[in-house]
C-alpha cells in the first residue's frame, strides 16, 4: 500500500516524498508557542491552526493512532528571495495539490489523515471560532500547529528542507496504517 501511495504522490506532483520513523517524533510545544505569538496571522483565525487544532497532546494522540507518516514537498522557483507573489503563488499552488492528493486517497484509505501548513486559505473568511467548519472532510491542519519542527521531519525522512537559493519548499504529511 505505500508504494502505491508514494507513487499516487509522485503522479500527482510532490517534489520529495520521504517516510518519517514514527518511534522519532517529537512535539515542540516551543513551536506551539510560536504559534501563540501569531508569527504566520493564522493563530485563532482557522480551524487548521491552533488552537482549533486542540492541544498539543491531543495533536499527538491523534498522530500516534497511525503507523505511518509520509512527508512530501513541493518546490517552487522565485524570481528572488524577496518574491512575495511567488511564495503566495507556491503556497497555493501546494494546497491544490494536496487536495488532489487528498480526492485521489479517499477510495484507497478508509482511515488517513493529511497535515498540510500555514492555515487553510480554503474560505474568505473562515467560521473559527463562532460556526462550524464549512468543509471538515476538506480540511488539513498545520504541520506546525502540531508542534513538529518541519526542518527535522525532512531529516528524518530523508528529503531536502532547503532547495536552493531563490526557491520556497512547502511540506505536508499523511498519516495513515499499513
Amino acid at each position: 500500500m505505500k508504494n502505491k501511495i508514494i507513487d499516487i504522490a509522485r503522479r500527482i506532483g510532490f517534489w520529495e516524498i520521504g517516510s518519517v520513523d514514527m518511534n522519532h517524533l517529537r512535539y515542540y510545544p516551543e513551536v506551539r508557542r510560536i504559534c501563540e505569538q501569531n508569527t504566520c496571522c493564522n493563530y485563532g483565525k482557522t480551524w487548521a491552526c491552533p488552537p482549533a487544532v486542540g492541544t498539543l497532546a491531543e495533536c499527538q494522540r491523534r498522530v500516534e493512532q497511525y503507523h505511518t507518516m509520509l512527508l512530501f514537498s513541493c518546490k517552487y522557483d522565485l524570481e528572488d528571495s524577496f518574491d512575495f507573489e511567488g511564495m503566495t503563488a507556491g503556497l497555493q499552488a501546494f494546497k491544490k495539490t494536496v487536495d488532489a492528493f487528498d480526492a485521489e486517497l479517499k477510495p484507497l484509505l478508509s482511515d488517513y489523515h493529511l497535515l498540510s501548513n500555514e492555515g487553510c486559505g480554503r474560505c474568505e473568511t473562515c467560521t473559527y471560532p463562532s460556526a462550524p467548519c464549512r468543509f471538515p472532510s476538506k480540511l488539513h491542519p498545520s504541520l506546525e500547529g502540531y508542534g513538529f519542527v518541519v526542518s527535522e521531519l525532512a531529516q528524518n525522512a530523508g528529503i531536502r528542507y532547503i532547495n536552493g537559493a531563490d526557491t520556497v519548499t512547502y511540506f505536508g504529511a499523511l498519516l495513515f496504517r499499513q
